[in-house]
């Protein structure tokens, strides 16, 4: 953002995440949910969580699960709150700077007009945000998506930043211990 706009780095920065709330007990095949009074039924259930972004500082950069587990806690403690519902997504969405979704995708393999879906890709499209993110997995794999704003950022070096990022978390991932918070 500093590069296309000088300041820009300075401005706060708020993230809206939507959150699955669906009680899930493990993966359950869609014939399972649609069952009438299935244990874990077929449906959405999502919640809106807004969460200030802090500036990554520079022992954040060194360890970056530093950081990851700070935002964890943040969304942790924020999820059972009241502040985690809302009815209002518009009137909440157009007060943040970036949209990010996770969703779990189907385990079982999909098809269209008989063609097998290879992969699949969610993002939250007309958002008043400049950049919304989409995390969804699809028989096991993790797909990241993301839409920006045309001039609010440079595309490349946003993926490159990005690839960057999960190269790091990545890397101190496999070589860390599970974290206790």
């Amino acid at each position: 953002m500093e590069a296309m706009r000088p300041g820009s780095g300075k401005a706060r920065t708020t993230s809206l995440v939507l959150l699955n709330t669906r009680m899930l007990g493990g993966y359950k095949s869609v014939q399972e949910m649609v069952k009438p009074n299935a244990e874990f039924p077929w449906g959405n259930n999502f919640s809106l969580l807004s969460v200030s972004i802090s500036k990554l500082s520079s022992s954040e950069i060194k360890d970056p699960l530093q950081f990851i587990r700070k935002v964890r806690k943040i969304i942790q403690k924020k999820r059972s709150s009241f502040a985690a519902v809302s009815k209002h997504f518009h009137g909440v969405a157009k007060n943040t700077s970036l949209t990010i979704s996770n969703l779990m995708g189907p385990i079982e393999p999909m098809a269209l007009a008989n063609r097998p879906v290879k992969g699949l890709y969610f993002v939250v499209a007309g958002t008043p945000q400049s950049l919304v993110t989409g995390v969804i997995s699809y028989m096991g794999r993790l797909r990241v998506a993301a839409l920006v704003e045309k001039d609010f950022m440079d595309p490349q070096k946003f993926k490159s930043h990005v690839e960057d990022a999960f190269g790091m978390i990545f890397k101190a991932a496999c070589g860390a211990p599970s974290p206790t918070c």
